[in-house]
C-alpha cells in the first residue's frame, strides 16, 4: 500500500498539529545534539599535577628569640617535568620565616604546621608551581 496524498485541509495545506509536531521534534533533536557536543568536547579544566622527584637540602641552622636556634633540614617535592630547581630560595625562605620565633610556638605542634603551611605556599609561588611541597627532614631546637 502506497500513500499518495497527505491529508489536507481547505486551504491545501497539512494540518497545522502535524507541523506543530516536527518543528517541536526537531527543536528537541537539536537540543539534545547541543548538550551532548557540550559534555563531549568541554574542556576537563587544569590537569592535577603530578608529583616529581623530592629535592633533599642541606640542614642550616636558624636564629631563634632568646639565644636559641633551630637546625632546619628541608626536602622540596617538584612537579614532575619541573625545571632544575635551586634550593637557595627555599633556604632564604625559611631563614625568613623561622628567625626570632620562639622556642614555644616550635615545639609546639599547631603554630609549627601553620609555619610549615606558609612555608609551602611561599615556596609555590616563589618557584611558579614548580615545587608542589615542603617535607621537614630535620627539625632540632635548643
Amino acid at each position: 500500500m502506497t500513500v499518495t496524498a497527505m491529508p489536507q485541509n481547505e486551504t491545501g495545506q497539512a494540518p497545522k498539529r502535524r507541523r506543530r509536531t516536527i518543528i517541536l521534534a526537531a527543536i528537541v533533536v537539536i537540543a539534545l545534539l547541543g548538550g551532548g557536543a557540550y559534555f563531549v568536547l568541554k574542556p576537563s579544566g587544569p590537569a592535577k599535577p603530578v608529583e616529581g622527584t623530592v629535592l633533599p637540602l642541606d640542614s642550616i641552622q636558624i636564629n631563634l628569640a632568646g639565644g636559641h636556634y633551630l637546625r632546619l633540614g628541608l626536602a622540596l617535592q617538584e612537579r614532575k617535568g619541573a625545571s632544575d630547581v635551586d634550593g637557595s630560595k627555599a633556604l632564604d625562605a625559611a631563614i625568613s620565616l623561622f628567625s626570632g620565633q620562639s622556642m614555644a610556638d616550635l615545639d609546639q605542634g599547631q603554630p609549627r604546621d601553620v609555619l610549615k603551611t606558609k612555608l609551602s605556599h611561599e615556596l609555590t609561588s616563589l618557584y611558579n608551581g614548580d615545587v608542589m611541597g615542603v617535607y621537614f627532614t630535620e627539625f632540632v631546637t635548643q
